[in-house]
């Protein structure tokens, strides 16, 4: 399946959400992707945040503070917000083995620095915000309310051919 990049954007303010909050461990034995779609982040507790709301709904992006994905090491986490069309991540740092599951699926995880998550938060404070990203230039632009900004990301050639693939499937069937 070929994943876009880029949309509106939802913004989970707080470091160290884990994987636990992101899927809880009791749906775990769900056979498919697809079952897991109605309990994506059905445990995070944060002030406004609403689960089952339309902003998340809607979101294709997703922002968050540091350490994102820590805790247990499931693949479950990130296939999460694959099946429900969140195909990049957006955080200042990411749990090892949560950021490589999401380029394995052939998602993005984006790795900015503090200042400019800051720089977004602040934007996601005047209303909705709309991120486009360019995969090869490793830039974004996040726009609200007649407001821009741009920003430059770093992924390595492997990550990127990852996500270029379709995750490591298609990369490996490609290849080998």
């Amino acid at each position: 399946m070929k994943k876009t990049f880029g949309g509106p954007a939802i913004f989970l303010d707080r470091s160290d959400i884990n994987t636990d909050e992101i899927i809880p461990a009791k749906y775990l034995t769900e056979v498919t992707k697809e079952a897991l779609k109605p309990y994506i982040l059905e445990d995070l507790k944060l002030e406004g945040f609403d689960p089952k709301g339309e902003v998340l709904k809607n979101a294709r992006v997703l922002v968050a503070r540091e350490n994102f994905g820590c805790g247990s090491s499931r693949e479950h986490a990130p296939w999460v917000f694959e099946v429900n069309g969140i195909h990049t991540i957006i955080a200042q740092s990411y749990a090892r083995i949560f950021r490589q599951n999401t380029f394995n699926g052939g998602m993005l995880a984006i790795e900015l620095p503090q200042a400019d998550i800051d720089r977004l938060f602040a934007l996601g404070k005047d209303g909705a915000v709309e991120i486009t990203v360019d995969l090869e230039g490793q830039t974004l632009k996040a726009r609200a309310d007649g407001s821009e900004e741009n920003f430059s990301f770093d992924i390595s050639p492997f990550d990127k051919a990852l996500v270029q693939a379709g995750g490591w499937v298609d990369f490996a069937d490609a290849r080998y």
